[in-house]
């Protein structure tokens, strides 16, 4: 039996595993069944015969497993569902999938003369049955869409309805597609979209997800996407103001980036858009985004891509239509928006104007379009003497743009003219920093056009004193242009701003400009191109020029070339000096077989007797050796061989180079190298730091130190300081020392020197971090040596003399200082949970408890002392203080440490010069507050806790110290509040963000506050004898003088603001508040706020204020039987209320 014969008798009810046993030969490749093939051999009437019979064989399998069943299959199980009396539903599905495959194979087969009917209907039925298919069955779905693809394709009776499913099959896997070929057969298939009907309910589906479409990045960023968004336009015209609205709401959602794809779709759609969807597009989508482009907030988030979003339509100027177009819609929005009050207005306006010049309509003849073009040119005019220098900045970038694009078009006398505004007056602009680097910035855009270089070779001499204007941003946009200048060969940069210019801003200056000053210069100076010894003359001639300036250009020289030619520099700036060195010893001037290295062009210039350029040309080649160190550590050949050039030269270097200025490089060289290559040199520098005079300055010492530090015996270092510490103080009894075998110096010992070297190596981080590698035992014998020094400050207390057995105070505060300093940094190396440490600092804040403190007049103590040693006193305090701050900023000390600190911080408030720490005192409350704040609440120890309500107490004690001098001494109070104005917010505005976590403390800081400011404000309206001298407060500095400082700091924040509004009311509520002079001051509070334009919502003002009046209302009904005086504050008060109740 042929195979034609056994499918059609394979095709019914009753031979379903046969039929597929076919399909599934056709799927196998390896075999040659093929349906295409069999079906091509089809006579016609086999072929009506088949597809009838597939018809009545899809029918038997939907009637024998009905679709209401199919939802309960479970695609994910392997059990089988039987139905009574039919076939299971999996074989159903492969049924129906084999049916579908056949269906498809026999579209090719159709022509004219073929009766398909029957065809139909399946597609029909099949069409029906989508909707309900088992999620599982995704290989049917898809085989079903590409069924109706196909059926739409070949333009088949009811393609329509099958094309419609398609369609919003391939719409809603476009939108999940990870590939851009569902989007391409998309755009191949968007002619489908013509079967709905837009006013239809059954579109509702197809409208949703096509607006989705515009959402999809994917969809923009694909060429037939675009395509396809832009064909969605042509639908109706109500669905493109649905478009619209779609695109504006997303456009926040939208990167920049993607906003000229976006243009793409309006600009596309705009095209082949005609009648009335032309007139939508323009008017309902295009004149709104210039509408909105002009109208904008600049610091809206949507308008740097509004303005993108129109910039494409202003680049298609030369496309058909678009300057006409561009004409009518931007006539009723943007000559207004140049003209607006708003000077974000003009700026906006501004911007696309310049972008879109010339606005012109096409059809206007030479004369109109002239007229036009010069009215254009006046509005110019006026956007650079706008007032706003936002707009100023707008109007320079328009100059330069349009200079640029129309240079050759544009009369030579506006040209000069405009050019003369921008460069002459805007760049010189007083009134704006951004105005005058906008020139600067914006006037590259002139140098592209390469006709504007000789008029611009003229005029730009006359910025030059620009590159030392007061903006650092100026400065950089200066030299920004010179760059340009340099790069497009407009002009010699040289001649627009002098070499002894860019040299003395380039001495002074900070790193960006002095970076972008570099790269303008590097050519000059660094030939990379040319000879090195060419490298060494220029090198030469920089020094001589400005020796400062040499120093930062060769800072950067590394980031302009490669490592080797630095270190070829290197050589050759060695090489020269060697030169002058054997020069120098030679009194013929003959050449000599031995004189080969000699640089010729340099022998007239260089001597080693110059001074001044020998230093310079050696601090030259420490700069480039620290500019490449990295380099040369990753290259130990290159490194040795650098190494061992300079080492061999190093001792002769020292010997000729004996200027103090040579000295320190020299030292700083040899560094560089380990100590063995140069032990000439390594062995005798302790020596020299041993026999440095005790005046010395650091530039003497610091570079001995970072020589030993980097061989790795800053070791010999502490021991010299601490023997110097040891051996320099007061000695109380002669102790028999250990008996050491050691060569010993007679030198004497040098405290002051001694503290140098420490304070030094402290502030440095490398010496530092030499140090704190040392033995602990080594450590802790010099913090032994630096505590010694306590006991001579108890001795300064005791006396008026400033020096004491040639010690002098401020060398004690300097070791105490030091000795804590280091205490922390040895707790900081140390284990965090090691309290050794820390101890020690809690024991010197038990020394100054017991010994210093009482000379700052505590009560109860009764001590004279004098002014000087309460000076002496308050400075060991703040000096302790300065320390505790800092191990507390770092997070370096525990819940422990922190309560006893506080606990002295109190001590020191209490005695009468402690009012003068409070900056500290602040500085260390905020601190201590950060860090038990930002604990997790739920892991707080008892500790932390305890310290918390310290911090409540301190807080409450600073503000009570400061109510009671306020009494004694206004002008005192005054200098201290300032001081600590700026602390005093931070701890407020800290507490106040970590309210919701700690509610306690930040309901204490409120309650302190207010209850501070109702004293002082009530004790002065009650102290106002004249009910009519009580006026309320214009401002926060009409309060009285704490109060005034106080309530200034809170509205400084608007957050503690809600929190003080709401403790007032709390306090009114609670009657806490009461009486009618509590209520005025609450008022003066409230008042105040009011006229000082916080940032808070007016809701919460006139909430108080009801408050206050509901209470005030209770006096109504009294007013007779009250004083003069509150009678007069209640009806003032009454009056500023209601003005407070119509906000």
């Amino acid at each position: 039996m042929s195979n034609r014969k056994s499918f059609l008798q394979f095709v019914c009810k009753d031979s379903m595993k046969e039929f597929l046993n076919y399909i599934q030969l056709h799927k196998n490749n390896s075999d040659p069944f093929d349906l295409n093939e069999l079906l091509q051999e089809f006579p016609r009437n086999q072929k009506v015969l088949l597809w009838k019979q597939l018809k009545i064989l899809l029918t038997d399998v939907l009637l024998a497993s009905p679709v209401e069943n199919w939802q309960q299959f479970d695609g994910d199980s392997d059990d089988e569902m039987e139905v009574e009396g039919a076939v299971d539903l999996k074989e159903s599905l492969s049924v129906i999938s084999g049916i579908t495959e056949v269906v498809a194979a026999s579209l090719a087969v159709i022509d004219e003369n073929v009766d398909y009917s029957d065809l139909i209907e399946i597609a029909i039925i099949l069409n029906g049955i989508m909707p309900v298919l088992p999620t599982s069955q995704v290989v049917l779905t898809f085989a079903i869409q590409h069924l109706f693809e196909a059926w739409w394709d070949k333009g088949l009776k009811g393609k329509e309805e099958l094309g419609k499913t398609a369609f919003m099959m391939l719409l809603e896997k476009s939108l999940m597609a990870k590939f851009s070929a569902d989007i391409v057969r998309l755009w191949q298939f968007h002619q489908a979209l013509e079967s709905f009907d837009y006013n239809s309910e059954a579109s509702n589906k197809v409208k949703d997800v096509l607006l989705q479409c515009f959402m999809s990045i994917a969809h923009l960023k694909n060429e037939e996407g675009r395509r396809f968004l832009s064909f969605l336009f042509c639908w109706d015209v109500e669905f493109i103001k649905m478009i619209h609205g779609t695109i504006k709401n997303q456009l926040c959602f939208f990167p920049k980036s993607i906003m000229p794809l976006v243009a793409e779709v309006y600009f596309r759609a705009w095209k082949k858009a005609s009648g009335l969807s032309l007139e939508t597009i323009e008017y309902s989508c295009i004149q709104d985004f210039m509408h909105h482009g002009v109208h904008l907030p600049r610091d809206s988030p949507v308008h740097s891509k509004v303005q993108e979003l129109l910039s494409y339509f202003h680049q298609q100027k030369l496309r058909q239509g678009v300057d006409e177009m561009l004409h009518r819609l931007y006539q009723p929005i943007l000559w207004r928006g140049l003209k607006a009050s708003n000077s974000e207005v003009r700026a906006n306006a501004a911007i696309l104007f310049v972008e879109a010049f010339p606005i012109r309509d096409p059809a206007l003849t030479s004369e109109d379009a002239d007229i036009v073009i010069q009215k254009q040119f006046e509005e110019i005019f006026n956007l650079l003497e706008d007032p706003q220098p936002l707009v100023r900045s707008s109007g320079v970038l328009g100059v330069c743009r349009i200079a640029s694009k129309y240079w050759e078009m544009i009369p030579p006398s506006i040209l000069t003219d405009l050019l003369t505004k921008v460069l002459h007056d805007l760049s010189a602009d007083t009134s704006s920093a951004d105005v005058r680097c906008s020139v600067f910035k914006c006037l590259p855009l002139i140098l592209d056009n390469r006709m504007s270089h000789p008029l611009l070779e003229q005029l730009l001499p006359g910025l030059r004193n620009s590159l030392h204007d007061t903006s650092v941003n100026v400065r950089v946009a200066f030299v920004d242009m010179l760059l340009k200048v340099k790069a497009a060969k407009a002009a010699k940069f040289w001649k627009i701003c002098p070499m002894e210019h860019l040299l003395a801003r380039l001495e002074i200056d900070s790193r960006p400009v002095a970076r972008r000053i570099v790269s303008l210069l590097f050519n000059s100076f660094f030939p990379v191109n040319q000879p090195d010894e060419v490298w060494c003359e220029r090198c030469v001639t920089l020094v001589q020029m400005n020796p400062m300036a040499a120093r930062k250009f060769y800072q950067y020289a590394h980031e302009h070339t490669a490592p080797t030619n630095i270190a070829k520099l290197m050589l050759v700036i060695r090489r020269c000096l060697n030169a002058c060195i054997e020069r120098s010893t030679h009194d013929d001037t003959s050449d000599d077989e031995q004189q080969k290295e000699n640089i010729s062009v340099l022998e007239s210039v260089l001597s080693v007797n110059d001074g001044t350029t020998m230093a310079s040309l050696l601090e030259i080649n420490v700069v480039l050796w620290k500019s490449i160190h990295k380099a040369l550590n990753e290259n130990k050949e290159a490194k040795n061989y650098t190494i061992m050039k300079f080492a061999s030269v190093l001792p002769i270097y020292f010997k000729t180079f004996t200027d103090d200025r040579c000295i320190v490089p020299l030292i700083i060289l040899a560094s560089f190298m380990p100590a063995t290559a140069i032990p000439t040199f390594s062995c005798g520098v302790l020596s020299k730091l041993r026999n440095l005079d005790k005046e010395a300055d650091v530039t003497k010492y610091s570079a001995l130190i970072d020589c030993l530090c980097q061989w790795g015996k800053a070791g010999h270092v502490v021991e010299l300081i601490t023997d110097w510490l040891t051996e320099g103080l007061p000695q109380k009894s002669k102790k028999i020392q250990e008996r050491k075998v050691r060569i010993q110096e007679m030198v004497q010992p040098k405290l002051k020197l001694a503290i140098h070297f420490l304070e030094y190596i402290l502030t440095n981080i490398m010496s530092r971090e030499c140090l704190l590698d040392l033995p602990q035992k080594k450590l802790n014998q010099l913090l032994k040596a630096l505590a010694a020094i306590k006991e001579l400050q108890v001795s300064f207390l005791s006396t008026s003399e400033v020096m004491l057995q040639d010690i002098s105070l401020d060398t004690t505060l300097r070791a105490f200082s030091l000795h804590c300093r280091l205490t922390i940094h040895l707790h900081i190396k140390m284990d965090a949970k090691d309290r050794t440490y820390l101890l020690i600092l809690e024991d010197s804040a038990s020394w100054i408890d017991e010994n210093v403190l009482q000379f700052m007049h505590i009560p109860g103590k009764e001590i004279e002392a004098s002014e000087h040693q309460s000076q002496i006193a308050k400075q060991v305090v703040d000096t302790y203080l300065s320390v505790c701050k800092d191990i507390v900023t770092v997070d370096a000390s525990d819940a422990e440490f922190q309560a006893q600190l506080l606990g002295f911080t109190v001590a020191v408030m209490n005695s009468e010069k402690g009012i003068f720490s409070l900056p500290l005192v602040l500085s260390i409350l905020k601190e201590i507050a950060v860090n038990c704040l930002s604990q997790d609440i739920y892991s707080t120890s008892e500790k932390t806790k305890e310290v918390l309500n310290i911090i409540q107490k301190v807080f409450h004690k600073i503000l009570e110290i400061v109510a009671r001098s306020s009494k004694k001494n206004q002008d005192e109070v005054l200098q201290v509040l300032s001081s600590i104005q700026l602390v005093l917010g931070e701890f407020i505005s800290t507490v106040e963000n970590w309210h919701g976590v700690h509610e306690a403390i930040h309901q204490e800081m409120l309650s302190t506050l207010l209850a501070v400011m109702l004293a002082e404000t009530v004790y002065a309206i009650k102290k106002n004898s004249d009910a009519d001298d009580i006026s309320p407060p214009e401002a926060a500095a009409e309060l009285p003088v704490i109060s005034s400082y106080l309530l200034s700091i809170v509205m400084k924040y608007p957050r503690v603001i809600r929190s003080f509004l709401n403790e007032l009311v709390e306090c009114i509520n609670s009657e806490v508040i009461q009486g009618m002079v509590g209520l005025v001051a609450a008022l003066h509070f409230l008042l105040a706020l009011n006229r000082g334009k916080v940032n808070v919502k007016r809701d919460a003002i006139k909430g108080t204020a009801t408050v206050i009046h509901r209470k005030l209302q209770l006096f109504s009904g009294l007013v007779s039987e009250l004083s003069d005086i509150d009678r007069t504050l209640y009806l003032s008060s009454k009056k500023h209320l209601d003005d407070l109740l119509q906000l």
